[in-house]
């Protein structure tokens, strides 16, 4: 059959032998071309699989890092006077393990003056951006653009690198009007950066280099990686970062996979042998249709056409449907493994099928056979040796002469196809799943950035996020949003006694407590080390954001067990409700801040609202403040002394120094006014010193002078007497003895287990300086305490003195005290003496000196002169 075939074909429509010679080396080629185009496909998906990761990372660590000073930043706003022990103390909070910020420091005017840790960067104090100019131009913008710059990486004035983030602050100044502070500058180290962000991994399976100096893009300068990198054809990504974007190109570890150099040569002989395979189906397609147009001619030159196109990739068979018998071309039995010969039938075929594709091959056979429509299935063989092989075939059904139906069609190997194709498919998962991995690298590098590690809540970076949207979902809604600021009390007092494990249990206690309370629509997050933050929408005004603190309050009281130990401890609570008035709603945080302190004052466990009048409060305070610090600078706290007599003589036994401010627009302030605003800034023993040291200079002049002012008493704070260089510097003043006594509130002496203020104790007295116990009777000092302290005098405290005239109660709890004294060898001083009555009786009682108005009001140094002179004059005569 097949012989008679050839025969009705004529030579020069014969592919030689040679052709097939040629399009089987072109298919191996075209398969090596294809493998190769995969390979280097899949490595670029592995770049940038690898470089998303570490742009991941930089985002969230510079983006997390330039974060954590906005808190810093908004202090600044409300305490735009504030000094460098204030500073360092708020910006201390901010540094943790996992940060890479190497300081931050305030420029006032563009001129730093505050540091934060100062150790180190000590150089970097006094530098003015203006005269600086590789940090001048971003300061500038910065405060220009009035918004986070962000340059790098700068050469510091105090050494080494690091990514400078400079916020620009403004605060409110008369006329409710802007006006610019200076520079909030947020360091982060560069070496530290880079390790956090993978880049200096050694087992990086990449070479990277960043671009983009001072974040202007990928117009930037490189500062980071080789510059073979950037011209490597490599993969590229953006990094986001404030006021701009940085761009990173990355290339794998030895370069990328070579490309042949023969590539061309490869394409134009793929594209011959396309053309060679194509041209028998066109030509069998053709000679089918011929045959069927022009049956009768084409029968009387031969009853079959041969449709087998010898040398080519195409084997060629036809099947009788009558007697179901079939015939192949030797190409078909290459394709399937057999010898070339021999009868063929359709069970060669089907039991060639493999045997999980059989039942579809056989259903597409039918299928054509039924509808003698175009037959075309694609399947599997398993060859004689075991080889597993993908055939495709199509074929069309025709009938002879004498009416019996045959289908005539072609079959070839599509294995390579195959093949690639599933390495395509397999490419692409892979590249998918990276993907997927990086995404969820990202979120969780994202979740970590934006979360606190321990309670899980949401971080001051993600409350600055949520807050805008907040408050204006609340307006929308028709509410308003509340802000409340809770600070644990005591808290602590638990991590010293118990430990930080028991502070991080009772924080995760305080998390779960807030979200509870605060329910779905509330936003919860942790601030700071005992700070958190609940946001909720308020429906009927103040009474509503002051039940959810008082239900806050009243859970956070209930006691919570550790390690079998019952811990306890409290909240106070600041609460700021946005009216809508202001734009900023950030401004929300300063005025909840505002109202804590507040709170924390007044007692702490309670809750206090954000009003103008505690605004204005906190204004007056910080202005005092800072007026008193300016007061330490120029000496205005001077030394005014209120004589004391002998309740027997009369004669003036000595004096008290008092402190006082002599304010330059005010006057002379008494302690009532600056004592407590001293206290919370911890200068009280600063005002003691100063006053000790004049006293002295006053004693001396007095004793020059002949004066007569036996002793000289000086009230002592409890900070100044754990001084551990208090005796040191006593020492340095060469005090005489018997001329000074150190007045001590009884307080101090409640913990026994001070040793370094017992020992101080002894050591002054050591010194030939007396010890006096003040206020007595106002506070819980014991005989027990008394005993131990052994202090010369005890001065009963004018809330006792006072009611004697007319309480003859109060009168023998005075006469108690005076018993007790007397039995230990202690002197009684009564002050607050405001009468003569008062004098007779506390003589009558015993008592040993009298102080009050009765006999002299607090003076100056001149003007305690001219008392004791005219005292003198009119005993005299």
């Amino acid at each position: 059959m097949f012989g008679r075939l050839k025969a009705a074909v004529s030579s020069p429509a014969r592919i030689p032998v040679a052709i097939a010679v040629v399009v089987i080396a072109v298919c191996a080629a075209f398969a090596d071309h294809q493998n190769k185009v995969v390979s280097d496909q899949a490595a670029r998906a592995d770049v940038l699989a690898e470089v998303n990761v570490v742009r991941a990372r930089l985002e969230g660590n510079i983006n997390g890092n330039l974060q954590l000073a906005r808190g810093l930043v908004a202090a600044v706003t409300t305490e735009p006077y504030m000094g460098q022990q204030r500073f360092a103390e708020l910006a201390s909070r901010l540094f943790n393990e996992e940060s890479q910020l190497r300081n931050i420091a305030g420029a006032p005017d563009l001129v730093i003056s505050l540091m934060y840790p100062m150790a180190g960067n000590e150089k970097a104090i006094g530098l003015d951006y203006r005269n600086n100019d590789q940090q001048r131009a971003a300061a500038l913008r910065a405060r220009d653009e009035r918004k986070l710059v962000l340059a790098g990486p700068v050469d510091l004035q105090q050494g080494g690198q690091g990514f400078i983030g400079r916020f620009p602050v403004f605060v409110k100044s008369a006329g409710n009007t802007d006006r610019f502070w200076g520079i909030v500058s947020a360091v982060v180290d560069v070496q530290r950066l880079y390790q956090a962000s993978g880049l200096l991994d050694k087992n990086l399976g990449i070479e990277v280099a960043l671009i983009g100096d001072d974040a202007p893009g990928a117009k930037g300068v490189r500062f980071f990686g080789d510059e073979r990198v950037v011209n490597g054809d490599p993969v590229t990504v953006d990094v986001l970062v404030p006021s701009g974007s940085w761009r990173i190109a990355a290339i794998p570890k030895g370069g990328w996979p070579s490309t042949p150099a023969n590539a061309w040569l490869l394409r134009a002989i793929m594209t011959a042998a396309a053309a060679l395979i194509l041209s028998p189906f066109l030509l069998a397609g053709r000679l089918v249709d011929e045959r069927q147009r022009n049956y009768w001619e084409l029968h009387r030159l031969s009853q079959r056409l041969e449709l087998a196109l010898e040398a080519s990739a195409i084997g060629v068979w036809e099947h009788n449907l009558e007697t179901n018998s079939l015939a192949w071309d030797n190409r078909v039995n290459e394709i399937y493994g057999k010898e070339p010969g021999g009868p063929r039938g359709y069970p060669d075929w089907a039991g060639a099928i493999h045997p999980a594709d059989l039942p579809r091959a056989l259903a597409d056979f039918d299928e054509a056979v039924a509808r003698r429509g175009t037959y075309s299935s694609e399947y599997r063989i398993v060859r004689p040796d075991g080889e597993i092989r993908h055939v495709r075939s199509r074929a069309i059904i025709y009938e002879t002469a004498n009416n019996s139906p045959r289908m005539v069609g072609a079959e070839w190997d599509v294995t390579s196809d195959v093949m690639l194709n599933t390495d395509l498919v397999r490419a692409k998962q892979l590249a998918e799943s990276k993907n997927a991995e990086l995404e969820a690298a990202k979120a969780r590098t994202e979740h970590v950035a934006m979360h606190d590690s321990l309670t899980d809540l949401p971080n001051r970076r993600y409350l600055d996020q949520v807050l805008d949207d907040y408050a204006a979902k609340a307006r929308l809604n028709g509410g308003r949003a509340a802000l409340l600021h809770v600070d644990l009390d005591r808290f602590k007092h638990i991590n010293d006694t118990l430990g930080h494990a028991a502070g991080d249990a009772m924080l995760v206690h305080a998390a779960s407590v807030l979200k509870s309370n605060a329910g779905d629509r509330g936003f919860v997050a942790r601030v700071g080390g005992d700070e958190f933050v609940v946001l909720c929408t308020m429906d009927d005004g103040d009474a509503q954001a002051a039940a959810l603190a008082d239900r806050i309050i009243e859970e956070m009281r209930r006691p919570v067990y550790y390690n079998g130990h019952q811990c306890r401890f409290g909240v106070s609570v600041g609460i700021a409700i946005d009216d809508g008035t202001s734009a900023d709603t950030r401004q929300l945080l300063v005025n909840g801040d505002i109202a804590l302190y507040r709170a924390k004052r007044r007692g702490r466990n309670r809750h206090e609202f954000f009003s103008g009048e505690l605004q204005s409060e906190i204004v007056n305070t910080k202005r005092i403040a800072d007026e008193i610090l300016a007061g330490l600078e120029r000496n205005q706290f001077i030394a005014f002394y209120q004589p004391q007599f002998s309740a027997r003589t009369r004669e003036i036994v000595g004096v008290e120094a008092l402190a006082r401010w002599n304010h330059p627009e005010k006057g002379i302030l008494t302690p009532d006014v600056f004592l407590k605003t001293a206290e919370e800034l911890n200068v009280v023993s600063i005002i003691d010193q100063k006053i000790l040291q004049q006293s002295l200079l006053d004693f001396e002049a007095w004793s020059a002078r002949k004066i007569g002012v036996p002793r000289v008493s000086v009230n002592v704070s409890a900070r100044r007497l754990h001084d551990e260089q208090l005796i040191a510097s006593l020492r340095d003043l060469n005090i005489r003895k018997g001329t000074f006594s150190f007045e001590l509130v009884e307080s101090i002496f409640l913990d026994d287990n001070d040793d370094l203020a017992t020992w101080n104790v002894e050591q002054i007295k050591q010194l030939g300086i007396d010890i006096e116990i003040d206020d007595f009777g106002t506070g819980y000092a014991s005989i027990v305490s008394l005993l131990k302290l052994q202090p010369r005098r005890l001065k009963i405290d004018r809330q006792l003195v006072d009611p004697i005239v007319n309480s003859p109660q109060q009168r023998q709890v005075v006469s108690s005290i005076i018993e007790i004294g007397k039995s230990l060898g202690i002197e009684i001083v009564a002050e607050g003496v405001e009468t003569m009555e008062h004098a007779r009786l506390l003589k009558a009682l015993g008592c040993d000196i009298l102080q009050g108005y009765a006999f002299g009001q607090p003076l100056d140094s001149d003007g305690l002169e001219r008392f004791v002179r005219s005292r003198r004059l009119s005993v005299a005569g």
